[in-house]
């Protein structure tokens, strides 16, 4: 598969929104055909709505959201810098999942996704208490930052992945079988990929490097994998798409440092980027596997 198969107008970006300060976390929202971000540094949480095209404010004080999903039903599972906690916020009522593990705090949970089982995913590096403008300053109570899984309701937190410097977005492929998982930072920022193993499938084993972005492209950050196997990174130049072998299929240029990215609109086959101060939208020809 070539990429003009996947994305056939490579240089037909749109940007549909601005206004953010530093926009993250997007989720398309199904039943009201709406796209959902944070922006972070804004301490609010935006909407594009599809039906008129214009931007809304969803919620003001949210202690400074940033990655986020669809549950299972529908709902909204995110990452909350501020309250270091993954949350659900079901029809704009928000309830805590999981903030602690073995009695000491989260640090600021960034990215999430919900597996076919209903488990939690999370990254926990520490963003949230170390940028002043994501957050409240803060101390890494496990002295550490780690990959996390739990259940629905946040029963059996446990790490599962210790090996990266800071974790940032992940997707699962489309067998849920291997974990993928931007590092962000440190002296080799890659994607890596775990396979699960265990009869719940909550050990990841097997860790590797992926794949790298290129001089220029600065580090990955949000990352979804397609139906295909495909695993679409952001990048300070846009978005890079890899092969499921990690071969590099090609790139799409984005005006802005683009900081992550969601499938999404009627079909499932619209991208969209949120970049720094912007969203924007591309047709592909693929969705997203979570969404099978």
């Amino acid at each position: 598969m070539s990429f003009t198969d996947l994305v056939p107008d490579p240089g037909a970006v749109e940007r549909i929104a601005t206004g953010s300060t530093w926009a993250e976390g997007p989720c398309w929202i199904p039943a009201s055909r709406t796209l959902r971000w944070s922006d972070i540094p804004g301490d609010r949480i935006l909407q594009w709505h599809a039906d008129s095209g214009e931007t809304s404010v969803y919620a003001e004080g949210v202690e400074f959201t940033n990655g986020r999903t669809l549950d299972r039903d529908g709902s909204v599972v995110q990452c909350s810098h501020g309250h270091r906690r993954v949350e659900r916020d079901r029809d704009g009522v928000v309830t805590p999942i999981v903030d602690a593990w073995n009695g000491v705090r989260l640090n600021s949970p960034n990215d999430v996704v919900v597996a076919r089982d209903g488990s939690v995913w999370f990254t926990d590096p520490a963003y949230g208490i170390t940028q002043p403008r994501e957050g409240h300053p803060g101390e890494r109570e496990y002295g550490d930052h780690w990959v996390f899984r739990c259940g629905p309701d946040g029963a059996d937190l446990r790490p599962v992945a210790t090996d990266l410097d800071e974790p940032n977005g992940l997707a699962f492929d489309p067998t849920e079988q291997v974990l993928y998982v931007a590092s962000s930072s440190g002296d080799d920022p890659v994607i890596r990929a775990y396979d699960r193993r265990g009869d719940r499938g909550d050990l990841l084993k097997n860790g590797r490097v992926f794949a790298r972005l290129e001089p220029g492209e600065g580090a990955p950050d949000g990352i979804r994998v397609d139906v295909h196997g495909n695993v679409w990174s952001s990048s300070h130049r846009g978005v890079v798409v890899f092969d499921p072998d990690g071969t590099r299929l090609g790139e799409i240029a984005v005006p802005e440092v683009t900081a992550n990215l969601c499938f999404g609109g009627d079909d499932g086959t619209t991208l969209f980027l949120a970049a720094t101060t912007s969203i924007y939208r591309i047709a592909t020809t693929t969705r997203d596997a979570a969404a099978e």
